[in-house]
């Protein structure tokens, strides 16, 4: 019999429970035993749905109170020195401390310098940020958390047999980092598996008869020491008494090269992303070994249309007929943590559109027909495929899927087009006589703190308990508010704030055609911070200008030069659940040719800066090397043809977060955007080292002031920060800047932080000037 299986369920609760009990700790008004049985309610709720749905082999020890590899990290005991941890169990202030930096995170060590965070990238090509593990050439490693057993046994309580998850040791070491030059951090494998075979001798002894252990840098291009060190860390790791049987858990893409490597692992399962990677199931097929069991990622983990039956049970019957049945799971494609709890709390969505998705409780139930049709045949479920076929014609026939005079559009698209009328020397030349700004300019990067008021504004507005025009004025009392106190510091750019957006994408998805907005579609970003990515469904259509009114109102305010924000057309894809019947590169060019009207409508009403941010160019970067130049030239493409329709006055301003920018630096600058900021606080500039080594013409605002943590920079750190960019940058290249916006963090952090960052600049602008 085959079995329905799962890899992680979403952590942050049906309606953001977890996000609001974290936030509630973090500003003491609740303690932390309070927080611990929010957790563990949360957890027996999602473990008693999954068992609900026929979900057999259910996971623990996927929930987090901030994110999996950070646990990992609090699991081995690998703790940076500046935390002062000394031993033992790791405690939530250490914990939160890594997370967020400050003396906890709490709010009442805001306005102290305390220690900074652990830095926080992309996990993978996804929107989930994970944190960074550190390691030295002397780490040494402990098991200093028990919380995988704690929660299984948690489990096994409630009478819920469940396979603990762990992210493996050789993915746990690849996605950290030293700060010793050429430092391998495999190289402290040997030391750090004692632990692991601890966690899985305790598990086996508690009961656990599986664990699953995820790999996903599996699907990455390895070396040969690379692929060595998984032979070398699952010899000792099948070797544990009582002989409980490890899960293998690979996705997010192909093994291609790497499968003679997983297939040779002792490992019981093998778990292979089908969604991504559907290619790969016949080499798999052919390669596995006659004991391993082979577990099929046949339901979508990474987005929210409703699984097409018919395509899958031809993957999953070809595997059955080659293996049988009973060495068949069927799951998800990856962890549900990327897609929202339950469709059910959806309650306004246009009837025609909900038939077409599913959210993780229907991904279950997905699971569940699937699995039930292999074991008791197809007329046990008759009525469910049924239903699916019915949904997923009406979806490939709906009108409001296919916009022809959006496609003859993109079809005209010319290179022209998406090219700048002059060089970036000849530009830069007339912008610094039209825009007459100092050395080391200042601004942000656009969102100001969304507080409380303007929160319940907002969802008082939505539920027609305010008027659109008391709404309006109010939104232009905060825009008012903003400028003033931009004005106030001395800021030399000034943002409206940005308080009529919800999200940086979610906002424009809700002006396009093509987009539908959810009031639950919520999932975790990072830590407590949650995003509604909008779903694009069809064809994309800009309705008329979304910003225009705004930027212009702000304009009005003040003297000083207004940035105009947008959100660009790569990171409105990745950051959207996108439709998944036609190529993401022609879903783009429709969105960079809306953009592109609104940066000429901004134009013609007198902004001369106008900001595309593109936080998710290095985002979507496909994971092979091989596929990077295809993605790279489309994506470059999008960008430019959103900006090149502008003046050469005008300067366009982009944003990126989170990269690595060394192997793509070349595509940063085929975006010929006049300025781009970049983060660098949390990496003590070391992001800053491509755009060096590559001679970066155009001009930076690396950023000194790290919006993800409570903890306010002083003026020292960021002069030192400064200094140190300006020892491989020319003065006229460097922009002052936070390292992105300002929307998470409170008014009591910023303004401190923003005084800080002015005083920083006028202080070096003195320096540079007294040596000329």
């Amino acid at each position: 019999m085959a079995i329905a299986t799962n890899l992680g369920f979403p952590r942050i609760g049906a309606h953001r429970e977890l996000k609001r009990a974290v936030e509630k700790f973090w500003t003491e008004k609740i303690s932390e035993a309070e927080l611990q049985q929010i957790g563990r309610d949360l957890r027996e709720t999602h473990w008693k749905l999954q068992q609900a749905t026929g979900i057999e082999q259910i996971p623990s020890n996927d929930f987090s109170l901030y994110d999996q590899v950070l646990d990992t990290t609090a699991m081995v005991g690998a703790i940076p020195d500046r935390f002062q941890w000394t031993g033992g169990a790791v405690d939530l202030t250490t914990y939160f401390a890594m997370a967020r930096g400050g003396k906890g995170g709490k709010s009442v060590d805001a306005t102290t310098a305390g220690v900074a965070a652990l830095e926080m990238t992309k996990w993978f090509d996804t929107n989930y940020h994970y944190l960074v593990p550190e390691f030295e050439p002397e780490q040494q490693f402990q098991l200093a958390s028990t919380k995988v057993i704690d929660e299984f046994l948690e489990a096994k309580a409630l009478g819920i047999e469940t396979r603990p998850v762990i992210l493996g040791p050789v993915s746990f070491l690849l996605l950290g980092k030293s700060g010793t030059a050429d430092f391998d951090c495999l190289s402290l494998l040997d030391r750090l598996l004692p632990v692991y075979v601890e966690v899985l001798t305790r598990l086996s002894a508690a009961g656990a008869k599986w664990i699953q252990i995820d790999e996903p840098c599996l699907v990455l291009d390895l070396t040969a020491e690379q692929r060595v060190a998984f032979q070398r860390a699952y010899d000792p790791l099948s070797m544990i008494a009582g002989g409980i049987q490890i899960a293998l858990t690979t996705y997010f893409g192909p093994l291609a090269e790497n499968l003679s490597t997983a297939v040779a692992l002792p490992v019981a399962a093998l778990h292979i992303d089908l969604v991504r990677a559907p290619e790969q199931l016949d080499d798999v097929l052919e390669q596995l070994p006659a004991e391993v069991a082979l577990s099929l990622g046949i339901i979508d983990g990474r987005n929210i249309w409703k699984n097409d039956f018919e395509q899958s049970l031809a993957l999953i019957e070809k595997a059955v007929d080659r293996i049988g049945a009973d060495r068949i799971l069927i799951g998800p494609s990856c962890s549900l943590l990327h897609t929202p709890v339950d469709l059910e709390n959806e309650t306004d969505l246009d009837p025609e559109l909900r038939q077409w998705l599913a959210y993780a409780r229907q991904k279950l139930e997905e699971i569940s027909v699937l699995t039930r049709c292999i074991n008791a045949g197809r007329e046990s479920v008759a009525d469910a495929l049924s239903a699916n076929l019915t949904a997923m014609n009406a979806r490939r026939n709906s009108p409001r899927v296919h916009r022809p005079e959006v496609k003859e559009r993109s079809a005209a698209v010319t290179e022209p087009m998406r090219t700048r009328k002059s060089p970036y020397a000849e530009r830069h030349v007339l912008q610094q006589k039209t825009l007459d700004l100092p050395l080391f300019p200042t601004t942000t990067i656009g969102s100001f703190p969304q507080t409380d008021e303007i929160r319940k504004a907002r969802a008082a507005f939505k539920k027609g308990e305010l008027t659109e025009s008391a709404y309006e004025q109010f939104l232009q009392a905060c825009i008012a508010s903003d400028i003033q106190y931009q004005e106030s510091v001395d800021l030399d750019v000034l943002v409206h704030g940005e308080a009529e957006r919800n999200d940086m994408v979610e906002y424009f998805g809700e002006q396009l055609e093509g987009f539908l907005a959810t009031k639950n579609g919520w999932v975790q970003s990072y830590g407590s911070r949650c995003v509604k990515p909008p779903i694009i469904f069809g064809d994309i259509l800009r309705k008329g200008p979304m910003t225009v009114k705004w930027t212009k109102y702000a304009q009005s305010c003040t003297q000083k030069l207004m940035k105009g924000m947008l959100t660009g057309p790569v990171t409105i894809l990745q950051w959207s659940f996108v439709r998944d019947d036609q190529p993401r590169s022609e879903t783009c060019q429709q969105i960079g040719l809306a953009i592109r009207d609104e940066v000429l409508d901004l134009e013609a009403g007198g902004i001369r800066i106008i900001q595309i941010d593109e936080p998710a160019v290095r985002e979507g970067l496909p994971l092979r090397r091989s596929d990077w130049r295809a993605y790279l030239k489309w994506a470059v493409d999008c960008f430019r043809l959103s900006a090149a329709g502008v003046e050469d006055e005008t300067q366009i301003h982009t944003h990126m977060c989170y990269s690595e920018f060394n192997d793509i630096i070349e595509a940063i600058a085929a975006l010929d955007a006049d300025v781009i900021s970049i983060e660098t606080s949390r990496s003590n500039m070391e992001l800053l080292d491509a755009f060096v080594q590559f001679r970066y013409p155009n001009e930076i605002g690396p950023g000194v002031y790290d919006i993800h943590s409570p903890r306010v920079p002083t003026v020292e750190w960021m002069v030192d920060l400064l200094e140190t960019a300006l020892n491989v940058l020319e003065p006229r290249q460097l922009w002052v800047n936070p390292d992105c916006g300002l929307k998470t963090r409170k008014w009591d952090e910023v303004r401190p932080a923003l005084q800080n960052m002015v005083a920083a600049a006028k202080s070096l602008r003195a320096k540079v000037n007294l040596t000329e």
